[in-house]
């Protein structure tokens, strides 16, 4: 196994547009996280906000990660979910990613709960997991320089305020949620599936986004199903992304072997079609 990178690093190799390529996990499970860990992935976020994972499992998972030697991230609730952003980070994630940021204010706060005084009000105690490897005053010393903090960019407020949004102190990375920033402008609505995706809206939209995250140093990211278009959007500036989420892994799979034991079957004296369902 390669060595693990600090958290700083991480996000020095990012911000010099090094691809770094995840997958969101939202199933409860240790096992699955601890596997994805060990798969090649250079991170994976434990998505809390919505997965019906509890704070016990949580540290299951984050466990497992890191025994794959995967970077951690967590997806909490909100800029105002301090006890899910002291727990994560308490229990050895290298980061959290929060949704729904509509305000400079909000991210603020966000950044806030992240880093200890007197850069945030972040509690410090010890024995926590996060303190395991380097100690308390080795862990807490540099966790402000070496934890991940995300904000989710998926708002039209959001994109209305994301210059001074990028530009609070502290924020390491915007992170682009298409389906949610499409649903806020209301393209949902003016367009048909998939076409809001690649309108000119969307496309104005990210392009503030870049802008503003050039502008200030910050590190950009996004949320894809699949690979169809990670070649775009490394050549737009966005090194870390997310190929889906783990149940999505295990849909698609599951489509493809199904696709193929039908035509297998076809010609066969006993074929064999799938059961009726809408998500394959």
């Amino acid at each position: 196994m390669s060595e693990v990178l600090s958290g700083a690093e991480f996000k020095k190799q990012l911000r010099a547009g090094k691809p770094k390529l995840g997958l969101f996990v939202n199933s409860h499970s240790p096992t699955v996280a601890e596997q994805l860990a060990h798969s090649g992935y250079d991170w994976l976020l434990v998505d809390t906000q919505h997965g019906p994972m509890s704070h016990e499992t949580l540290s299951g998972m984050l466990a497992g990660i890191a025994s794959g030697g995967a970077k951690s991230l967590v997806r909490v609730s909100g800029y105002q979910d301090r006890a899910g952003i002291q727990q994560a980070l308490d229990m050895g994630a290298d980061g959290v990613l929060v949704p729904y940021i509509n305000t400079a204010e909000e991210a603020r706060q966000a950044v806030s709960c992240c880093r200890y005084p007197t850069a945030g009000t972040r509690s410090v105690y010890f024995p926590q997991r996060s303190m395991n490897k380097a100690g308390l005053l080795g862990y807490a010393g540099a966790a402000n320089e070496n934890t991940i903090v995300a904000l989710q960019v998926e708002t039209a407020d959001c994109i209305k305020n994301i210059d001074e949004i990028a530009a609070v102190p502290g924020v390491d990375l915007l992170f682009l949620g298409q389906n949610d920033l499409c649903m806020s402008m209301g393209l949902f609505e003016k367009y048909k599936f998939p076409d809001m995706y690649t309108s000119p809206e969307l496309q104005a939209a990210t392009d503030k986004l870049r802008a503003a995250a050039k502008k200030n140093n910050v590190i950009l990211g996004l949320f894809l199903f699949g690979t169809a278009r990670v070649g775009e959007f490394l050549d737009k500036g966005f090194p870390l992304i997310s190929l889906g989420n783990d149940l999505h892994h295990i849909l698609t799979q599951a489509t493809a072997y199904v696709k193929d034991v039908e035509a297998v079957s076809k010609d066969k004296s006993a074929a064999w079609t799938r059961r009726p369902t809408n998500l394959m």
